[in-house]
């Protein structure tokens, strides 16, 4: 009586929830690091808001998921004295265990729970980005400044001119 109680109660559970949720989580702590050290972030989520701020090294705890069925990007922006700014894009990307509703969790938690909690979506452990020096000295005293287009911001690239 007592087997059939529990085999029961975890077919039940099984049924009733996402793989997804049982093996995996919604929240990620994710590593964030700059070469060189001591540089300053901040992260942003898809709707432009700040969800955190700090200076490399740190650890976060960012949310995988933005809504039923989305998963969360998140734009880090570094920025250090006499360095490039440099922007980093983190996306989630769908957890492999969210296909084991396809045994486990069934229809309710491939279509229901896992979406809902955010556990079908994960985040990468760490991020590692590389700043590069930005300002060099000329002989006559002025500074200029070199950078990539993939390190301006869309105001700066906005604003640049073509010179022939």
């Amino acid at each position: 009586m007592f087997k059939q109680k529990t085999l029961a109660a975890l077919l039940s559970l099984a049924v009733l929830s996402g793989c997804s949720s049982i093996i995996s989580k919604s929240e990620y702590s994710v590593a964030i690091n700059s070469q060189p050290d001591q540089a300053n972030f901040v992260v942003i989520n898809r709707l432009g808001k700040t969800v955190h701020t700090g200076s490399t090294p740190a650890s976060v705890t960012l949310k995988s998921h933005a809504g039923y069925f989305k998963g969360e990007s998140y734009t880090i922006r570094f920025s250090k004295e006499g360095f490039a700014s440099k922007d980093f894009t983190l996306r989630s990307t769908v957890d492999g265990w969210y296909f084991g509703n396809i045994l486990f969790g069934g229809i309710i938690g491939m279509l229901i729970v896992d979406p809902l909690t955010g556990a079908m979506y994960n985040l990468p452990n760490d991020v590692e980005v590389d700043l590069a020096p930005s300002v060099s000295s000329r002989t006559d005293g002025h500074e200029f400044t070199v950078a990539t287009l993939d390190s301006l911001t869309p105001e700066q690239v906005a604003r640049l001119e073509k010179i022939n």
